[in-house]
């Protein structure tokens, strides 16, 4: 049998990506909270809205590229990765668990020149396979101008 663990979200940066090196010459890492929200109606058919919080982990090259990039607070990010559950004991002796989702690729989003993606990049991507350095005008950041038109998307 088959199985998957697959996560894609689309929301906004709740908190500054907090940039870490793992313990005795460790991986470095990259953790920040992710809002996504959802409309509905309530049973007496008023209209809500729920914000969901989610704790987003990249490691290795993955958080080189989001501190490149100058990823922040308010950014409009599409990530697609794995969901991970941990648990630990704390100072107290209390058992603790936190869920993750463990970014693979993530695409920043907006419109041009406004709070989402650098003006200089609309629709940059990465993912976990392909290398990056700024200076490249090519290789695996995909830097191709949207469509006219397709910057009212409907989320």
């Amino acid at each position: 049998m088959a199985y998957l663990n697959k996560v894609m979200l689309i929301g906004n940066i709740g908190k500054d990506p907090e940039i870490r090196m793992g313990q005795n010459g460790g991986r470095k890492r990259v953790s920040f909270s992710l809002a996504t929200s959802r409309r509905y109606r309530d049973n007496n058919g008023e209209q809500k809205e729920q914000t969901d919080w989610h704790n987003i982990v990249g490691w290795g090259k993955i958080a080189d590229i989001v501190e490149q990039l100058g990823i922040h607070k308010g950014m409009s990010l599409y990530v697609e990765g794995t969901l991970t559950n941990r648990s630990w004991t704390d100072q107290n002796g209390q058992k603790r668990y936190v869920t993750e989702v463990n970014m693979d690729t993530f695409q920043l989003l907006g419109p041009r020149g406004q709070g989402g993606a650098p003006s200089s990049s609309s629709g940059s991507s990465y993912n976990q396979q392909n290398s990056y350095s700024p200076a490249q005008s090519s290789g695996s950041v995909y830097d191709a101008p949207m469509p006219e038109g397709e910057d009212d998307l409907p989320f």
